[in-house]
């Protein structure tokens, strides 16, 4: 009776599952169906995505949008080097004001800032020593003017020879004393010019860079007192990295950027040794500074060409545009003249040039204006005229 009652269990247990099949498979039997409709709706979401992946402008919206068309190209191109620098006074065309013993400043001639020209009373200062060498120049110009109108045979071969070399020794010590020319002159035929005063004028025409002093002060020898330069003329200094092998040559070009500034200036001197504290080689530039944009002080971005590559596709910056998956993607011109996009792989940068692959050369691409045409494929096409 117990093996009779186990299998009645048995054969009502497999009755349910009989029907349980039933069930599952008609779960099952509308899963394809409903699969079929997910793959027909991703079918026709991916076929209307295709249809939109492009899109036709009439020259009218191209004309509006400023849109222009390149035809891509192997171009010759050099690689950009950058180094920081510093633009700062020509040292070849600068020149320092300052005693040549110990003096105190008693009046100013020029300000900082202030534009001179060669010859141009700066400042005037007073000398103890100065009174010396000053009282020295008019006894032996007095001695030498009386002695060369007697002649050498009046006077004699020595006293004629004594008399000259102590009138031109006192009138180079006054140059050396940094004394110009014709203040000399003035001293030698002026008997009533006050001794001790001497002026210092600018040696050449420039710029009032620096004017550190006050009238009143005292000033020792070789204390700058003004820094005169030619500022049409800087230098940039650039600090390339050490483990930076580019090799430039003088007259090789640069381009300076300060701001929304931009010059050309030229190598004149590479550095061979490197700076122990900042570990860079310096190269210097020269910078035409004619049109007085750039100052001394200032930092800016240097840029030098590297070696030349050959057979480069490359296209402006403004034609490259990011994809929805983040993929770098130029539009190029199709056959029928529609826009589409095509993903390309980024190469070297060659200043605002950008190498590229996974295009042929020969593509017309779109050079400016890729953001509209990106806008016009993601909305579906706008009018520019907003209608």
């Amino acid at each position: 009776m117990k093996d009779l009652s186990t299998l009645l269990k048995a054969v009502s247990l497999l009755a349910v599952l009989n029907i349980s099949p039933v069930f599952g498979q008609s779960h099952l039997s509308h899963e394809p169906a409903h699969e079929s409709e997910h793959e027909d709706h991703n079918e026709q979401a991916h076929g209307g995505h295709e249809e939109q992946a492009e899109v036709a402008l009439s020259e009218a919206q191209r004309g509006l949008a400023d849109i222009h068309l390149e035809v891509l190209s192997p171009m010759s191109l050099s690689q950009q080097v950058y180094a920081p620098g510093e633009i700062k006074v020509n040292g070849y065309r600068s020149y320092i004001i300052s005693p040549r013993v110990s003096s105190v400043v008693t009046a100013r001639h020029a300000a900082l800032g202030e534009k001179v020209s060669a010859g141009q009373p700066l400042v005037t200062l007073f000398s103890e020593e100065m009174i010396d060498a000053q009282s020295q120049l008019q006894q032996t110009y007095v001695e030498w003017q009386r002695v060369s109108k007697l002649g050498q045979r009046a006077v004699g071969e020595k006293r004629f020879i004594e008399a000259r070399t102590n009138y031109n020794a006192a009138s180079r010590r006054l140059q050396a004393l940094g004394l110009s020319a014709s203040t000399i002159e003035l001293i030698e035929k002026n008997e009533r010019y006050p001794l001790g005063e001497y002026t210092l004028t600018a040696q050449t025409s420039g710029l009032i860079m620096t004017d550190d002093f006050n009238q009143g002060q005292r000033i020792e020898p070789g204390q700058p007192l003004m820094l005169l330069s030619d500022e049409a003329h800087l230098w940039v200094e650039a600090r390339l990295s050490a483990q930076n092998d580019l090799h430039l040559a003088p007259g090789d070009e640069a381009s300076v950027i300060v701001g929304d500034m931009s010059a050309k200036a030229m190598v004149t001197q590479e550095s061979h040794t490197i700076d122990p504290t900042s570990r860079t080689r310096t190269v210097r530039l020269d910078l035409d500074n004619t049109a007085h944009r750039f100052h001394s002080g200032m930092f800016a971005d240097i840029y030098f060409n590297g070696p030349e590559t050959t057979g480069v596709l490359a296209v402006p910056q403004s034609a490259l545009m990011r994809d929805a998956d983040g993929d770098w993607q130029i539009f190029t011109e199709t056959e029928d003249g529609d826009l589409s996009p095509v993903t390309v792989t980024l190469g070297p940068k060659f200043g605002e040039w950008q190498a590229i692959s996974g295009v042929n050369a020969g593509t017309t691409y779109v050079s400016r204006g890729a953001f509209f045409v990106a806008s016009e494929i993601a909305k579906g096409g706008f009018d520019p005229h907003n209608h």
